[in-house]
C-alpha cells in the first residue's frame, strides 16, 4: 500500500436532530451531525412525519404545480 494516501479517520458520534447518538468510524471528523437517521425515519419507523425545513414542500408543490392532473 502507498503511504499517506488515506484519509485520517476519526471515532465519531453521529448526532441526529432527533437526540439519537450513535459511535461510528468517519474521515468527517470527531462529531458529525445529521437531519434524519435510522431512528427517525419513515422507511425505518414505519410512521409518516413530515420534516419540512424552509418549506421544501411548499417549494416542491409549486414547482410541479403546473404538471398537475386536471381534476374531473
Amino acid at each position: 500500500m502507498k503511504s499517506d494516501i488515506h484519509p485520517k479517520t476519526y471515532k465519531a458520534k453521529l448526532v441526529c436532530n432527533c437526540g439519537f447518538q450513535a459511535d461510528a468510524l468517519s474521515t468527517k471528523g470527531e462529531t458529525v451531525t445529521v437531519e434524519i437517521c435510522s431512528n427517525c425515519h419513515p422507511f425505518y419507523t414505519g410512521k409518516q412525519r413530515f420534516v419540512d425545513t424552509a418549506g421544501r414542500i411548499d417549494r416542491f408543490r409549486k414547482k410541479y404545480a403546473k404538471f398537475e392532473e386536471p381534476k374531473a
